[in-house]
């Protein structure tokens, strides 16, 4: 069974950075896809960003483009999310997800199938 466990949020100020981690164990597939959503309060859930473990294409949510970079460390079956330029509207419960296949936008819409319990991020001053 994959396992997904999220770190890295916290409290920052507007302006500020963040990186998230996303630990992965339990790979039945020689590919997957890693992504991070979020979901602020009374919002509905939205696809940041994701990442192919075999060629490492990415695609990201027009809102995170430029600010948010998405990268994979493969021997240690991680993936990160480098946050900066935050904003207040960042803020959220941030969730790494995986899908045995490959990267695409399609994926941030309907989501994945695998889940971790989620970090939260708040942006504020």
């Amino acid at each position: 069974q994959l396992q997904l466990v999220e770190s890295g949020g916290g409290l920052v100020q507007p302006g500020g950075s963040l990186r998230l981690s996303c630990a992965a164990s339990g790979f039945t597939s020689d590919y997957y896809a890693i992504g991070w959503f979020r979901q602020a309060p009374g919002k509905e859930r939205e696809g940041v960003s994701c990442i192919s473990s075999s060629d490492g294409s990415t695609y990201y949510a027009d809102s995170v483009k430029g600010r948010f970079t998405i990268s994979r460390d493969n021997a240690k079956n991680t993936v990160y999310l480098q946050m900066n330029s935050l904003k207040p509207e960042d803020t959220a419960v941030y969730y790494c997800a995986a899908d045995p296949t490959v990267c695409t936008y399609y994926l941030l819409i309907v989501g994945m199938d695998y889940w971790g319990k989620g970090t939260l991020v708040t942006v504020s001053s």
